[in-house]
């Protein structure tokens, strides 16, 4: 039988010090909720030393993920947390390309990196920024016996509550010290002539009336002299977002501020997100002011989410019951420090029979960063980047013990692979994109990343 055991304690300290404390250990998570708003912003998650890797390629990866969850599980705790231990991973943009049977990506540049990479947590720390508390939770898993799964519980218990409390100042270890970082140059897979004639080419495609919105994006690469979490606790300062992550795979990093939160999953009922929709901010108040009434106002931003508000309505709708999916908000101003976006949430409740798994099949890739209709626009994507996106617009996030999930949009996402950094960046393209607004957009999301590698 499962055994678990929690306890809570006062915060005193900005939650990014417990990642400090243990950026040094294997397999380590840090899912930031660093933005703190109450609705998308509550918990933050952080954890170590995982007792299974589940990496992911081929085909059937939902299947395999389900496969692993197998022999744990906990039955839902009332007013315990949403993840008090489970799976924290990603889920890679190509995978969902290739789970499309339509679509024949074409071979190309890629990053050596696994579809999919899942590591199980027997261990958590919560944080709660609402009550101002953090938890320590300690299941059991994956011991079968429950004198084994008590034992090895209040020993992890135990180990990682005498590190936190006993630890009032960070700890100085390798990996959480950065050297002086040299500025390199950043290096993109467009040239800026080659980025504006791909947005013509996909205007082309939407007069033809092949697809209505594509999402089209560029990639940088740089290197660095920094450590990934330097680099990280740079970006959560230049961009504090709502569905933020340190992920360490081993010989990579994931390094994500996304604001975007993908699909969300709390007993039968499912939230989605989309963001469309975005506008630079600036140090001129009055200006400021001008580019959110721009935004606001703007037509061909409202008519670019509401596309998409269809297309994910349409996704729910084939594991929902279609009368429970609701647009709940239809378009929602959301500032963050570099830019203003637009979002819209949309509801469901799953049939009787689906699953956590059934809903990441019928909805992965988000349809924010492919375009619609999702099959066309991804044909239209694969042709048009020079290079397969790897994680950028894949999902991270976790999957419970207790059956819940929760997963962001990797977009502002850094991947750290040695000394080389890799970002991507993009924007939906519709029949009234001009190429050079479109080419600007991307340089202003990446403007937090940026800050982040050079220190700027």
């Amino acid at each position: 039988m499962a055994y678990y055991i929690w306890k809570s304690y006062k915060l005193r300290t900005d939650p990014a010090i417990f990642l400090q404390n243990f950026v040094d250990y294997e397999g380590v998570f840090f899912l930031d909720s660093s933005l703190q708003l109450q609705n998308t912003g509550r918990y933050s998650f952080l954890g170590i030393e995982p007792f299974l890797k589940l990496s992911i390629n081929g085909s059937a990866p939902f299947q395999k993920l389900a496969a692993a969850f197998k022999n744990y599980h906990l039955p839902a705790i009332p007013g315990a947390p949403p993840f008090i231990g489970g799976a924290v991973g990603y889920l890679g943009y190509d995978m969902g390309v290739r789970l499309e049977d339509k679509v024949k990506p074409r071979e190309k540049n890629t990053l050596p990196l696994p579809d999919g990479l899942f590591y199980f947590y027997n261990t958590v720390i919560i944080i709660d920024h609402l009550k101002k508390v953090f938890f320590i939770c300690a299941t059991g898993f994956p011991e079968k016996s429950s004198a084994l799964a008590k034992i090895l519980a209040e020993s992890n218990f135990r180990r990682i509550s005498k590190i936190l409390l006993e630890s009032g100042k960070p700890m100085k270890n390798r990996k959480s010290v950065g050297k002086k970082n040299r500025l390199f140059k950043l290096e993109s897979n467009f040239t800026k002539g080659n980025y504006l004639r791909a947005v013509k080419k996909a205007k082309e495609y939407i007069r033809a009336g092949d697809i209505y919105q594509v999402n089209l994006s560029q990639r940088f690469q740089s290197e660095t002299d920094l450590s990934s979490f330097e680099i990280y606790r740079r970006l959560r300062k230049a961009n504090p977002a709502s569905f933020g992550a340190y992920f360490d795979a081993g010989d990579f990093q994931i390094l994500s501020s996304s604001p975007e939160r993908f699909l969300q999953l709390t007993s039968d009922r499912v939230i989605t997100r989309p963001m469309k929709g975005t506008r630079g901010r600036s140090l001129n108040k009055k200006r400021d002011a001008s580019l959110k009434k721009e935004l606001l106002n703007s037509v061909k931003d409202k008519a670019e989410l509401i596309m998409i508000v269809d297309l994910e309505r349409n996704d729910l709708g084939k594991v929902c019951d279609y009368n429970t999916v609701k647009v709940t908000k239809l378009r929602q101003l959301e500032e963050y420090r570099t830019v203003y976006q637009t979002t819209a949430t949309i509801q469901g409740r799953l049939f009787k029979g689906c699953n956590r798994f059934d809903l990441l099949r019928a909805c992965f890739p988000g349809g924010s960063i492919t375009g619609c209709p999702k099959i066309r626009a991804m044909e239209i994507i694969d042709e048009l980047e020079p290079d397969k996106r790897a994680i950028y617009t894949g999902a991270l996030g976790y999957l419970s013990f207790c059956g819940k999930m929760d997963f962001n949009i990797m977009i502002r996402t850094i991947l750290k692979k040695g000394k080389q950094l890799y970002f991507g960046v993009g924007g939906g393209i519709v029949a009234d994109s001009d190429p050079l607004e479109e080419y600007q957009e991307t340089l202003t999301k990446a403007k937090g990343m940026i800050e982040a590698i050079n220190g700027a």
